[in-house]
């Protein structure tokens, strides 16, 4: 992988107040550099596959860690999940969602389809900024992904 063009954060949301949020916790957190943010599930697997208006972009190349909202148009959040955790070269990038759906079949459906974790936004920007430092932290720095062979 190619460390200095690898993006660490895919944000894929389409919801401008909720978008600012992330960023900002995110940058609150000292986890703002290297973050790609799509605000479509078709802009998402472009970036992810290396299509559309990525073309050309190496999979290898990131993201070390997807935050995906459900509710997105073009492609929703649960085909975005399906598709990267079906795909071998992306199975073990670990997908979070970052939704405000509580609807259980969107848990269900989400694990069953290999989500690493399921957060429902909190409403207040502490409890928000809190949640998403303990998600970068916790994915970027302690998990351990595995090593590619090859």
């Amino acid at each position: 992988m190619n460390k200095t063009n690898a993006v660490e954060i895919l944000l894929v949301e389409d919801n401008p107040q909720d978008l600012e949020l992330t960023l900002r916790a995110l940058q609150k957190a000292n986890i703002s550099n290297r973050i790609e943010v799509a605000r479509d599930g078709a802009e998402a697997l472009d970036f992810v596959f290396g299509e559309g208006a990525h073309l050309g972009r190496k999979i290898e190349d990131g993201p070390r860690l997807i935050l995906l909202d459900l509710k997105l148009p073009k492609i929703d959040g649960l085909q975005v999940l399906k598709r990267v955790k079906s795909d071998p070269r992306t199975r073990s990038i670990p997908v979070v969602v970052l939704t405000s759906s509580k609807e259980q079949r969107d848990v269900v459906e989400s694990y069953h389809l290999g989500v690493n974790s399921y957060i429902v936004k909190p409403v207040n920007f502490e409890g928000f900024a809190q949640a998403v430092k303990d998600l970068g932290f916790y994915w970027l720095l302690l998990n351990q992904s595995p090593q590619v062979i090859g």
